[in-house]
């Protein structure tokens, strides 16, 4: 490639990659002032929170994926929620519902993310919650430069918002782009719990803002608006709740192991992506090619729709994971892949959904294609690497709570109210949620964190990114700016549930003869804007201890920093 957006970054230091220039700066301002990755992904992760408001919050969730020096090994952080214990199908059913909603406080699950940073903060970060909090305070109390994207969800939800006076009172009339928005009450909810959790050591201060948060002040308003809205979440729920630190699944692909989280998010996807296109000659091919974009596209359609008619929270259902990615499934699925594209949602046993007929897309639900979701990845000069994909709790998911300044997120949308699916909706169940960080290693060791927001794109743009990285010799930057594509062939994992079977969206970069050759193999394709599909951003380590960055151009916001 002779022209890149901006350079791959390399240095020895430390690097951050994000989705917000001043979450990634928040990120670097902890390295350089001794703290490690787990710090400065914690910073940045509370930036993105205050900054990008229409795509994540502190209602809502967080999946990482890491690997510690200190415990030479990858894991992975889930901060994905449960459904509330009070959240049954019967209860659903019998206020007349089909699916659960995508916007409002039926929707909600206990919101994991604060207890997940404060996770990794205690036990492989370096700094107090005060020196990592110091940013987003400062942020949401004096004001950060809102991007046109915001504004734009804003005027687009504003009917919505409107029913909802507290959103109302904070995000009417929409800013206007470029000017200072500030989240007072956001800023004072921060500052509280710092300074309500002051004294003893650095892990007891931890251990005190957690408590707060979830039995305390945070957790009796969480209640109160529950209890306002016909909500089922309650204070005991939240009370209840604790992070977990969990060993991912891999797969080896061409000398890199991939690592992601388990079924209780679509993760393993990926690895069954690369399992299937482990038997084609995608070299050969050539990368943006017709033969290559058909070939990813229908291996795509084949995992995802394993995913749906496997995948639910291991705690509850058996996932054969370890067939799914066995060589002799992949075989006999490899098969199914031929010349033209198929119609069919064709997963390898299991049992898949049935959306209800007739579901409404209302203002404000579901995930956007290009957004709704934050990312950041680090690493530093100690051989810390993370990758962390927070989301949910975004301004437009349920009404904004008093004296907080952040509303509750809608992951509970993702189950289905069918009680023999493996994602059916039970009490204190995750919901198999689309977030799903990436962490690669080569020989034993971490080499490179990615990631991106986009739902159900997820684990269809990190997999090009990752191949064109891989196989085809494009440096992070490169990787990231190739022609970009996705099928939407599969139910949507956001209410009304979706699916447009046969369809691809491809960047306009792809070229005309590419979109001929597409729709002559039998695929519908849309033809997007030439730089809008995806954000995914990578930060990784090579074995000399070269440190590598990159970010992503698409939405104008994402940036790499380090030295």
């Amino acid at each position: 490639m002779s022209f890149t957006t901006r350079p791959e970054l390399r240095g020895t230091f430390g690097m951050v990659a994000s989705t917000h220039w001043l979450a990634s700066a928040a990120g670097m301002a902890l390295l350089e002032d001794g703290g490690n990755a787990f710090d400065a992904a914690v910073a940045a992760g509370l930036v993105l929170q205050v900054v990008e408001p229409h795509l994540n919050g502190p209602g809502g969730d967080l999946p990482a994926i890491f690997w510690s020096a200190s415990r030479g090994e990858p894991l992975v952080l889930c901060a994905q929620g449960p459904a509330p214990a009070a959240a049954t199908i019967d209860e659903y059913r019998r206020r007349g519902l089909d699916l659960v909603p995508g916007t409002g406080l039926l929707a909600a699950c206990i919101p994991g993310a604060f207890d997940g940073w404060m996770l990794l903060l205690r036990d492989f970060g370096t700094r107090r919650l005060a020196d990592v909090a110091a940013f987003a305070i400062g942020y949401a109390g004096e004001g950060y430069p809102v991007v046109p994207r915001i504004v734009e969800d804003i005027r687009s939800a504003e009917p919505l918002l409107r029913e909802w006076p507290e959103s109302a009172a904070l995000y009417l009339p929409p800013p206007e782009p470029g000017r200072l928005f500030r989240n007072r009450d956001l800023a004072a909810t921060y500052r509280r719990l710092v300074e309500e959790s002051r004294g003893g050591s650095r892990e007891d201060e931890i251990e005190r803002a957690r408590d707060i948060w979830y039995r305390g002040f945070v957790a009796d308003a969480c209640h109160r608006m529950s209890e306002r809205y016909g909500g089922l979440l309650t204070g005991d729920d939240l009370a209840s709740y604790a992070a977990t630190i969990e060993r991912p699944v891999s797969y080896e692909f061409r000398g890199t192991t991939v690592c992601k989280a388990r079924t209780w998010s679509q993760a393993p996807v990926f690895l069954q992506q690369l399992a299937l296109l482990d038997g084609f000659d995608l070299e050969g091919m050539g990368l943006g090619s017709v033969d290559y974009i058909h070939t990813v596209i229908e291996c795509a359609k084949l995992a995802f729709a394993d995913r749906e008619a496997f995948y639910g929270d291991p705690d509850f259902v058996d996932v054969p994971l370890e067939r799914l990615l066995s060589a002799d499934y992949n075989d006999e699925r490899r098969r199914l892949v031929l010349p033209t594209a198929s119609s069919e949602l064709r997963p390898g046993g299991g049992r898949l959904p049935s959306p209800p007929a007739g579901a409404v897309d209302l203002v404000g639900t579901g995930e956007p294609t290009r957004g709704d979701t934050v990312h950041v990845d680090v690493v530093d000069r100690h051989g810390n690497v993370v990758s962390a994909t927070p989301s949910g709790g975004w301004l437009k998911s349920s009404p904004v709570i008093p004296g907080l300044g952040f509303p509750l997120g809608t992951r509970a949308q993702m189950f289905w109210l069918e009680a023999e699916h493996p994602n059916a909706l039970a009490p204190l169940k995750r919901p198999r949620t689309t977030l799903s960080p990436s962490l690669a290693l080569r020989g034993g060791e971490p080499y490179l964190a990615f990631g991106t927001p986009g739902g159900d794109q997820q684990d269809q743009w990190t997999p090009l990114f990752f191949l064109a990285h891989v196989l085809f010799g494009c440096d992070l930057q490169e990787a990231i700016d190739a022609p970009a594509f996705h099928t939407n062939h599969f139910p949507s994992s956001f209410y009304p549930r979706l699916a447009q079977p046969n369809v691809i969206e491809i960047e306009s970069r792809a070229g005309r003869e590419v979109i001929a050759g597409l729709r002559e193999r039998g695929h519908d394709v849309v033809v997007a804007g030439e730089w809008s599909l995806g954000r995914v951003s990578a930060a990784g380590r090579e074995p000399d201890g070269i440190l590598k960055a990159a970010a992503n151009a698409r939405g104008m916001q994402g940036y790499a920093v380090g030295r």
